[in-house]
Order: C-alpha cells, then structure tokens, then sequence
C-alpha cells in the first residue's frame, strides 16, 4: 500500500480526487449530473482496464457484466421487497456469477477467441433482453421504484467516494504481485508459465474482480437514472466507448481511464446539439488524441521534466 501512494500515478489521482470536490459548488445541477454518470462510467474504464492493462486480453464484452448487474438489481427492486442495497449487491454477485459461467471458460484459450466469445455475450444478452421484454422492458426499458436520492449533491459524492473506493482497490491489485504476474503473462505467457505461474488462475481473479466493480457500477447507475434500458447499459456503443475511453486515457494505469471517461462522456454532452453527428465528432476527437498522445492523456502529467 505505501508503494502505492508513492507512485504519481496515484498522485494524479488524488488531484483528481480533490478538484472534483468541488465540482458542485461551481456547476448547476445540470453539470452535476453529467458528471456523475462520467464517474460511474469511469469505473466501467478502470474495471475494463484491469483485465485488458494489465494481462492484455481483448475483452469485447464489458457490458455483458455491466448489463448482468443491472439488470437483475433493477428486476429485483421491481418484483421484491429487498432493500436496494441488496438488490445492489444481488446484481454485482450475478455479474460475477454469469461472467464466470460464460466467459472466463474462454481464458483458457489463447489467440482471438477470448475477445470472440465476450462480443457474443454481449449479442446474447442484447436478445436475451429483446425476447424477454416482459420482464426487461424490452427496447424500451425498465424503471425502478428506488432511487439511491433526490439529490444531486448527494448523487454526486456518493458516485465520486465510489469511484475513489474502486481507483483504490483496483490501483492496489495492480501495484500488487497479482499485477505483475498480470503483466508478464501478457509479455511472454510461455515464459511466466515456465517460471511456475498458473496465469489462467490470475486472469480469471482478474475478471472476477473486473466483473464485481462493472456489476456494482451498472446496479448504482440504474438507481441514479432510474432506469435500466440496453442503449444504457448493453449496446455495443458502449463497450466502444469504454475501449476508447481506456486508450484514450492510457491503458494500464487504471487512473488514465477516469481522464478518458470523462474527455468521452463531457465531450458528448457538450455535442449534444450536433445529435447523430455526436459520436462521429467525439470518434475524430478520439482519433486526434491517440494520433498526438499514444500514450493517454495521463502520459502528459508523467512525462520528466
């Protein structure tokens, strides 16, 4: 831990931290709103980044997890009495239950199949979500009774003291042995195996967590919106967006995702006006930072002086 809280990395994310403090106390309710999304989607990046960072699995299927946990946590506050918080945890357990049955199988694999079978799990539950309508919502959606407040203060830092919980235990299993073996296996899986590292156990450690954080985080967002609906939480638009988040970002820096999350989410609120065109702008705007900055935008506050 206190090598952690050495690196500059973590600096920056403490900065980061710090300034979005205040981020009530100088933008409208509005404003607020949209950056609250920005950091529950910022912990979609990170918990994407763990897995694909550091053990370079492609993984095409970030909101087959996403979606899992929030859909059963919506569908358990519609049809039962269970407190929200359980419903929360419900989903973030089925998200890691469901990734575990479906896709992490696949990390046995080696070559594309892995990043195959995570974009069909995504398809799947895309129709699963269609043909089930009664249940789901549909294409429509689902709304929820329960809300986690009414208030986008209280909104606001509840999203902000969760993303920071998640940075902190994502930055730590990073920084840890766990990462490392993370990394090597990405570098030379043959040489981490010969020196006597059982890298499918670490990978799939590394998607059951990614799978925890992406489930909590598609739960508490369908309790801020209100809703749970496919183009939220499932569509291959959003697992787009949360690859180039990552890149943009800077991979394998877990903090370098929150940059790329709220440059994206921001960036698209901000576009709003041009409509369809939104996503092709942000798109080009993305292409111009990984063209200027390889490395993420977090790679201008690492660089030496």
């Amino acid at each position: 831990m206190a090598n952690v809280l050495k690196d500059r990395v973590t600096l920056i994310g403490l900065v980061i931290f710090l300034i979005l403090i205040f981020v009530p106390q100088i933008f409208s309710p509005y404003v607020v709103g949209t950056f609250t999304i920005a950091l529950y989607f910022a912990v979609f990046v990170m918990s994407w980044d763990l897995l694909f960072g550091y053990s370079g699995e492609v993984n095409f299927g970030p909101t087959f997890q996403i979606g899992i946990g929030a859909y059963t946590a919506a569908i358990l506050n519609i049809n039962t009495q269970l407190p929200l918080s359980v419903c929360i945890a419900l989903g973030a357990v089925a998200a890691v239950a469901a990734g575990l049955f479906l896709v992490a199988p696949a990390l046995r694999l080696r070559g594309p199949y892995f990043g195959l079978i995570t974009l069909v799990s995504v398809l799947l539950l895309e129709q699963f979500v269609t043909i089930f309508a009664q249940y789901t919502g549909g294409e429509i959606g689902l709304s929820v009774p329960g809300i986690i407040s009414v208030s986008s203060k209280t909104n606001f830092y509840f999203a902000l003291l969760f993303c920071a919980f998640s940075a902190t235990v994502l930055l730590v299993i990073a920084k840890s042995p766990i990462g490392l073996i993370l990394q090597a296996s990405a570098q030379d899986p043959t040489e981490a195996e010969s020196l006597g590292f059982n890298i499918t156990k670490y990978k799939v450690l590394a998607f059951a967590i990614s799978a925890l954080f992406s489930g909590l985080s598609g739960a508490l967002l369908v309790f801020y919106l209100g809703t749970a609906s496919v183009s939220l939480v499932v569509s291959i638009a959003v697992v787009l967006q949360i690859i180039i988040s990552a890149i943009i970002g800077g991979r394998r820096t877990i903090i370098g995702p929150i940059l790329g999350a709220f440059f994206i989410i921001l960036l698209r609120e901000w576009l709003q006006p041009l409509g369809q065109l939104n996503y092709v702008v942000v798109s080009i705007m993305g292409l111009i930072v990984l063209l200027f900055l390889p490395n993420g935008i977090i790679s201008l506050f690492l660089r030496k002086n």
